[in-house]
Order: structure tokens, then sequence, then C-alpha cells
């Protein structure tokens, strides 16, 4: 099969995923033949499977065309690149992962065309209103944690873009990879082979008198331990950690080293995120999102081990499932 048919071949099958709305596209080599399924609302869709002679090309060109090395395949690599369909454009996020004999590949769609609206993220606006309020501070840090495709970077992004649409902040993102560009801000990539970690990087934006600093992820120590000396030092620091839920964020941290009394002075909320499903007679997305909200006298008191779940107050993943059903927002 010709260059041009290998291009053609992987042009339809970006269209078809993004038909379909899918998040994600995974490639999946086995002895003689690739399986490809789509990430279709949180769920894992069969869509097609291919010739493994035919999936090595198609990898090979979508390894060129997105920066990678093509003659690398003992390593993992990322890759990135546009893709552009019924006017609708496109950031892809390629990522290899080395198998027996042959590379598996997963692409993240993500759309780049307009500014994300954030009344349509959320399925409760009240919940948005307190992401709002907790965006007021001038110094201190708020954390956004969530499963991976729980949408936290969707909602991180829109939260920073409506932030500096407002106000003149002086605004620098450091984030591996960078997943889309943003207006108004200065966005940096990580590149740990050029020597630019969070850890590098934190240094550097630092110098740049910013005002509001936003880590993609709180990876290990070193970065947890002076991204919360920045905020101590009078930033307003956002950043992304892997925690099950609000409450457990408090435990990961603690297990970075992070004293309590810094996480007393320094942390201002975390907000632990879920996409749900919604009834097909909604006007709306066909998901949203709902919050695990830990801020104020309830982030206090899990600072020091008491369970939010026995504060009035707080409202958990499975209540505010209840509550979408009760309010006829899900089916179940």
């Amino acid at each position: 099969m010709k260059v041009t048919q290998i291009a053609g071949y992987a042009r339809e099958l970006l269209i078809s995923a993004t038909q379909q709305t899918a998040s994600d596209i995974h490639f999946s080599p086995f002895l003689e033949s690739t399986t490809i399924h789509f990430r279709i609302h949180g769920q894992r869709v069969f869509h097609s499977s291919l010739p493994n002679p035919l999936y090595r090309k198609l990898l090979a060109y979508l390894k060129f065309t997105s920066g990678m090395d093509i003659g690398e395949v003992s390593k993992p690599q990322n890759g990135s690149l546009e893709h552009r369909s019924q006017q609708s454009l496109y950031n892809l996020r390629l990522s290899t992962l080395p198998t027996l004999g042959n590379e598996s590949l997963a692409i993240r769609i993500l759309s780049s065309d307009e500014h994300l609206k954030l009344n349509r993220l959320f399925l409760f606006p009240h919940q948005l209103n307190t992401l709002k309020q907790w965006l007021s501070h001038k110094t201190g840090m708020i954390l956004f944690t969530g499963a991976t495709g729980s949408g936290k970077t969707t909602t991180l992004y829109a939260l920073l873009q409506t932030l500096t649409n407002e106000h003149s902040y002086q605004a620098i993102t450091l984030e591996d990879p960078i997943e889309k560009n943003l207006n108004n801000m200065i966005q940096v990539q990580m590149n740990e082979r050029a020597g630019i970690t969070y850890d590098t990087g934190l240094k550097a934006a630092l110098r740049h008198d910013p005002d509001l600093l936003m880590v993609g992820e709180i990876r290990d120590k070193q970065t947890a331990q002076f991204a919360f000396r920045a905020a101590l030092s009078g930033h307003l620091v956002i950043s992304t950690i892997h925690a099950k839920d609000a409450f457990g964020t408090i435990h990961r941290l603690k297990e970075m080293d992070i004293k309590t009394v810094e996480l007393e002075q320094t942390l201002i909320a975390i907000a632990a995120q879920q996409l749900i499903p919604l009834a097909e007679h909604r006007n709306f997305s066909s998901r949203a999102a709902i919050l695990e909200l830990l801020y104020e006298e309830s982030l206090q008191r899990a600072i020091k081990d008491i369970s939010p779940e026995q504060d009035p107050s707080f409202s958990t993943f499975s209540s505010l499932r209840r509550k979408a059903y009760a309010l006829g927002f899900t089916e179940n």
C-alpha cells in the first residue's frame, strides 16, 4: 500500500472517531492482526481490525507525522499532531508502548476549536460557582484529581482560559505534553531529555513574575514540595494529582512528605471529578462532571484525618449520583 493510501486510511479512521465523539483510539497488536477500539463516553468499543503488515505501515506513518523516531521500537515515545475534520480542529496526542515484536499505539483526541463553555461541563451549577470563588484567591494551591479520562484536564483548561480572559494575569503553564493551545498565557512544554523537568521549569517560571502557575501534574515528592513552596511564596498554583477521591488526595500529599502545617497554610481546595452519562432526553452533552469539593472547614478536618463523609456539608460521589437520578438527569 502506497503512502498516500496509508494517509487516506489514517484520515478516514480519525474522521470516524471524531464523528462518534471518541476521546481515544487504541491499537492493540496481537500475533497476526491488530484490533482498533474507540473510547466513546467512557466505554471501549470495537471498531475494526487490520493485518499486522498494514498496521506497521500505519504506525510508521503516524509516528513520522507526529514527530516520533520511526526507527525506535524498544522505548515508549510520545508525539502530537493536528487533524481537521468538518470545519473542526483536533489536537491528537500519540503514545507508543513496546510489545513482543511490535508496538501498541494510543491516540488521545482533544478538540481545540472553541473556548470551552464552563456551564456545559458541570451538572450542578453551584459547583461551578464554587470553583470560580476559589480562583479569586491570590495565593495558595488548588488541586484537581480524578481517573484518566475523567475530564479534569478539560476543566483545568476551561477555568484557566476563563480566568485569563477576565483578568490581566501573568499566567504560566508547565505541561507534559501541552494538550491545547490557550490564549493570554505562556505555555511551557516539559522535556526531560533537554533538562526541562517540572522542578527546573517551576524555578524558571518563578523568575517571570507569574500571578498564576499551572503545573500539569504533581508526580513526585520533588515537584510537590517545590509547588507548595511556590504557593507559600505568594503565587496561586493550580495542578492535578492522581488520587482515588478528594479525601485520598490528602493522604497522597502526606506520602510525598508534605507537612500538615504546609497543607493547612497553603491548600485552598481540592476537587475530585467524575463524568456521569446523562439521560438521552436531556438537551446537554452526553456526559457531565460531578465534583467532590473539599474546602474551608471540611478541608481542614480532612487534613486532620477526619473523614469528610462525617460532614453534612460535604457531598460524596454516591450522594451526587443519587441527586442526579432524583432530578432526572440520569437513568440509573
